[in-house]
């Protein structure tokens, strides 16, 4: 993970106030979604969220490339990784 460098997602998604594990849900359903490479951002409020959804996300194969503290929440950069039969 790299939080130096701000790149522009393909979409964003604001799960604030949404309850675990319903934002990990959200969260992988848009990724399904969206295209092989493509980047979301997902914010997420403090504690529970942000120390969960992450980890459930890189176990269900996802590459986690930014966590960023905005303050009230967090900006989770994820991407849909590319696998070989998607090429």
């Amino acid at each position: 993970m790299n939080n130096s460098a701000r790149v522009i997602p393909d979409a964003q998604l604001d799960l604030r106030g949404t309850p675990c594990p319903l934002n990990f849900v959200r969260t992988k359903l848009c990724l399904e979604q969206m295209k092989p490479g493509s980047l979301l951002e997902v914010w997420l409020d403090p504690g529970e969220p942000i120390e969960q959804v992450p980890d459930s996300l890189i176990m269900a194969g996802y590459q986690v490339e930014q966590i960023n503290d905005r303050d009230q929440f967090f900006a989770l950069q994820v991407r849909h990784p590319i696998r070989r039969n998607e090429r």
